[in-house]
């Protein structure tokens, strides 16, 4: 892996235009030819294909968190399971001051994925620029990252990328503050698109912070790009268990018939993190948790869930069946705001949300949300879905909870007592950490007794699939490639779910209403409780049988 550093006569600071690593030097020397087609592995080209276009990834942003921890990880992942093209190269652009060799071991520090399962060590990563990038074309690489918008942004790539070959693929990935997604985007639609082949975007959320702001973002990026190349990626549709839901509820009969009021109680949308901002708040304090968690990472999962059967598992027929525009907008009334303050346990001190030096004194930002939509038609009429997300909570995690309806004329209620949640089905995916289904049900325990328990039929994956589960960013970048979009998030769709939000959102910070207070490290503010009950359910993570 080699990099080059460049530095831009007329700009203040120093900028890099890094080569990582093409089929044409890693690939040869790590793990030889890869021989991918139409075999099933890679992305499906013909021989001819294969042999005449490259594919050039472009990570915008290639020394921030993201490109370190997520994106260069994903694409060596990719790489060294045999799913990239044969003739692929990846360049970063960043604006960071560094020199190669702080980069090269910020990358390759990141780069262990699954090949430390195989090996002891990380293979050596350091190698030569392939020969077809001379003298001359290494002058070009040189570009700046402009405080005001300039369309000749990143026009050097285009020679940086022509070097590639004759056919040339262009997937860019925009790891970038949301205020130049445009200027960006211009540059890559006037200066840097391929002229015989396809041209790509992946651009990374926020998309906005309310209907108005995220119309005009996608208003401005249509100015130069078409929704086909236009990516919008949240990385939550590419985990597994998201994934697995459409396959879980349409391959299995046991199951679909059981998909609407008629069974189902509620659904419960649960994310949580044991941590707080931890130095992030500048940025956090921007949005707060509605915006960062429940508008686009819980809602893309409601709207997989509750959505009709598509005609196929086309990209357009998929999404075309979520079900964002049948929901109701969102009443302040059926949302609980809070805020985490900070607590001592064991000896241990935990800091409050506003002791970050990074956020605003007496900020009103939530750090906690419960919130409970409906979704208007026959399927779902009346169906509560609850969604709570939080930071500082108790513990980690990220499940879908479906609570079914209680047995009509149960004959064992009296074995329950009064407390018939106690006696409910519930369905449970759990997203992360440990991914799992598993499905509650009551059974009788052995002995010449009645006694009735609550047990779990359960599927661990660790357990039942052994290998280690791939992460989203790789799933979603490799569609992105192949051009699947199903994964990606549509315009409309964008609209729709600021359009539940915004409403609910602007009434919230124009009455200046402060957040319940929460202990860090607890389960979170008692109002969320009382939202629950007010629609006769319980959470269900709350349980001391609870997996």
């Amino acid at each position: 892996m080699t990099f080059q550093k460049v530095v831009h006569a007329d700009y203040t600071s120093n900028v890099y235009v890094f080569f990582l690593f093409s089929a044409l030097s890693f690939i040869l020397m790590l793990r030889g030819d890869f021989g991918i087609g139409l075999d099933g592995k890679g992305i499906p080209v013909s021989e001819a294909e294969k042999e005449e276009s490259t594919l050039s990834i472009t990570v915008v942003g290639a020394s921030g968190d993201l490109a370190k921890k997520k994106i260069f990880p994903a694409l060596f992942a990719l790489f060294y399971e045999d799913w990239l093209p044969e003739n692929f190269t990846v360049f970063g652009y960043a604006r960071t001051k560094m020199n190669d060799e702080e980069l090269r071991n910020m990358i390759s520090g990141t780069l262990t994925c699954r090949v430390n399962q195989r090996f002891s060590t990380l293979p050596d990563l350091s190698f030569p620029i392939p020969h077809d990038l001379n003298a001359d074309t290494r002058e070009h690489l040189q570009g700046k990252l402009p405080h005001t918008a300039k369309p000749s942004y990143l026009k050097n790539f285009e020679l940086l990328i022509e070097a590639a070959g004759k056919v040339s693929n262009r997937l860019f990935y925009l790891s970038i503050p949301p205020n130049i997604f445009v200027d960006v985007v211009r540059s890559v639609g006037l200066r840097a698109s391929s002229l015989n082949g396809w041209t790509r975007v992946i651009v990374e959320k926020p998309f906005g912070r309310d209907s108005e702001s995220s119309g005009e973002l996608t208003r401005c990026l249509k100015q130069y790009l078409t929704e086909d190349q236009i990516f919008r990626i949240d990385h939550y549709l590419g985990k597994e268990l998201v994934e697995n839901l459409s396959v879980l509820r349409f391959s299995n009969l046991v199951f679909e018939p059981l998909w609407s009021r008629d069974y189902i109680r509620s659904v419960q949308l649960i994310f949580s993190e044991d941590f707080g901002t931890e130095g992030r708040g500048g940025y956090f304090d921007n949005y707060g948790i509605i915006r960062d968690i429940m508008q686009n990472h819980l809602l893309q999962i409601l709207a997989l869930f509750a959505m009709e059967t598509p005609v196929s598992l086309d990209a357009e027929d998929v999404r075309n069946e979520k079900s964002l525009r049948s929901m109701k907008p969102l009443k302040l009334g059926d949302v609980i705001v809070g805020q985490y303050k900070g607590h001592s346990k064991s000896g241990r001190s935990y800091p409050a949300y506003t002791d970050d030096p990074t956020v605003p004194k007496g900020s009103l930002t939530p750090t906690f949300a419960a919130a409970a939509l409906f979704i208007n038609n026959a399927r779902w009429d009346g169906v509560p879905f609850l969604m709570k997300a939080g930071k500082a909570l108790h513990t980690r995690r990220a499940e879908v909870r479906v609570q079914f309806r209680h047995v009509p004329g149960n004959l064992y209620k009296r074995n329950f007592g009064t407390d018939l949640d106690m006696a409910t089905n519930e369905l449970v995916l759990r997203v992360q950490p440990d991914e799992a289904i598993y499905l509650r049900i009551n059974n009788k325990v052995p002995g010449l007794g009645m006694r009735l328990d609550r047990s779990n039929l359960n599927l661990l994956y660790s357990a039942r699939y052994p290998r280690e589960i791939p992460d989203a960013y790789e799933r979603l970048l490799l569609d992105a490639m192949a051009g699947e979009r199903r994964l990606f998030i549509r315009s409309d769709e964008l609209d729709a779910a600021w359009a539940l939000f915004t409403p609910m959102l602007k009434e919230l910070e124009e009455k200046k209403i402060a957040p319940e207070l929460y202990p860090h490290g607890s389960r979170g503010p008692v109002g969320a409780h009382y939202l629950a009950a007010k629609y006769n359910v319980r959470w269900g993570d709350l349980g001391g049988d609870d997996s």
